[in-house]
């Protein structure tokens, strides 16, 4: 929390901008993917840059090189999406909790990217965003979800996933690529300025034929599965 206090205090100016920035790509309808997600990444850089976050990827060429996919990410912290979308050399967007998609510039990042909102007590606006998904995702479209939904106190520890958010890979019949994100609770969760480094970890996809006859709670047990590995083997723990 000091650092994003930290970050708005000396950026009072570049966070303005920003926000007017994005604010205009939203509102462009001229403007094609590239060009939303090229001022979205011109953010993040600032941000990284203000908060001293270094973020490292691996496992890159885990991304299909076509087509659309739903990548499904363990959850930490306010600065997840940027690390990943940073991270993520092509155009791709996010579907968030509708209350905390509506705080200021993350609000005008997902205008920017044509996100999705989502709210958690109305099953009925859930299963229509989320068939909203898999048709863009049917179209070419690349869209991050946190199965765990929260964050709070996460660390580098699994959660409970939410199995209703894999209807939308089921019903698009697309690959799931798991993440697994490291330390990213660390730039808004630590009470620090000190230089901070998060890690994403792309991993191998998971093509449609893998599981295609699973019902959602095992498809959200097969990528929580490779999640853990992962955060296994780097930390030791999950």
């Amino acid at each position: 929390m000091l650092r994003f206090i930290y970050m708005i205090a000396t950026s009072i100016v570049s966070a303005c901008v920003a926000i007017y920035r994005l604010s205009h790509v939203a509102s462009d309808e001229g403007l094609c993917e590239e060009e939303r997600y090229a001022e979205a990444i011109r953010t993040i850089e600032l941000i990284k840059k203000k908060g001293r976050i270094t973020t490292i990827a691996n496992g890159m060429h885990n991304l299909p090189d076509s087509g659309g996919y739903i990548m499904y990410s363990n959850h930490q912290g306010k600065y997840d999406a940027l690390g990943i979308m940073y991270s993520h050399k092509k155009p791709m967007s996010v579907l968030m909790d509708f209350k905390k998609s509506k705080v200021i510039l993350t609000n005008q990042f997902i205008d920017a990217l044509k996100g999705k909102r989502i709210k958690p007590h109305d099953p009925r606006q859930q299963i229509r965003i989320l068939n909203e998904i898999a048709q863009e995702v049917n179209e070419g479209r690349r869209y991050l979800i946190f199965p765990e939904g929260g964050y709070t106190d996460n660390h580098n520890r699994l959660q409970n996933f939410s199995t209703g958010c894999f209807r939308s890979a089921m019903k698009a019949k697309c690959p799931i690529v798991p993440i697994c994100i490291i330390d990213s609770w660390k730039p808004f969760g630590e009470n620090s300025l000190r230089p901070v480094t998060t890690y994403v970890h792309f991993l191998k996809p998971i093509e449609y034929a893998e599981f295609c006859n699973m019902r959602a709670s095992e498809i959200g047990m097969l990528v929580k599965g490779r999640s853990a590995e992962k955060l296994i083997e780097i930390t030791g723990e999950c």
